[in-house]
């Protein structure tokens, strides 16, 4: 399982980065299937709430590439967002698997 992580025009903290491989890897548990896993964050109109942009894209075999973007407070908040979404697109996945 590969995760890469992006931080565009900042530098990404230690502690922030450990967030989301903690986040990621939990996903990961729960969806063993899933091969990369590409975070990429960036702040948007820096003068505004709600300027902090989290893309993930997760690979998996044999299935579409699933994607999600959410903007936030804080990075913090738009990653769980994004795996929230990510999570449930993988339920739909993983349903129409087993029917």
């Amino acid at each position: 399982m590969d995760i890469q992580i992006k931080a565009i025009h900042f530098d990404i903290t230690a502690k922030l980065t450990e967030f989301i491989n903690k986040k990621v890897d939990r996903l990961v548990r729960r969806f063993p299937a899933i091969n990369t896993v590409e975070v990429t964050l960036k702040v948007v109109k820096p003068e505004t709430s709600l300027n902090k942009q989290a893309i993930i894209l997760a690979v998996v075999p044999q299935c579409n590439d699933i994607v999600a973007d959410k903007t936030a407070d804080t990075f913090e908040e738009a990653v769980d967002l994004c795996l929230d979404a990510i999570s449930r697109q993988l339920e739909k996945v993983k349903g129409r698997e087993n029917k």
